[in-house]
């Protein structure tokens, strides 16, 4: 499958990821009383802690090519309140890449008789 604009996959967080992600969550918590007081609605970026190897959804926003193996950037959907932008990624096994979701088979209910 090539990747496109839209597709969701699964995307694995590198350290580095990890990282700036959390960091960018424990200097919202420090300022967050300086936040409330402004009142302004801007974004504080809330959220359980990442770790390298996590799975989290990624939305596709470019793609780099019209290949399976092309490039793409994408919105990655954290457990929190805020995004993280990953670019230049793949399909593939490493960290930092990205995997087709697997589907689940439809369940079969038995139909019962009244």
């Amino acid at each position: 499958m090539k990747p496109t604009i839209g597709r969701i996959v699964h995307y694995r967080v590198s350290g580095q990821d990890a990282i700036a992600i959390n960091q960018r969550r424990k200097d919202a918590r420090e300022k967050l009383p300086w936040h409330h007081a402004l009142r302004s609605g801007a974004q504080v970026h809330v959220g359980n802690d990442v770790k390298e190897g996590d799975v989290y959804p990624l939305i596709i926003t470019r793609v780099w090519g019209d290949s399976d193996t092309a490039a793409f950037n994408g919105q990655l959907m954290l457990d929190g309140n805020d995004l993280y932008w990953v670019t230049s990624t793949s399909i593939g096994d490493k960290m930092r890449e990205c995997f087709w979701p697997p589907r689940d088979e439809p369940k079969v209910v038995a139909a019962v008789a009244a």
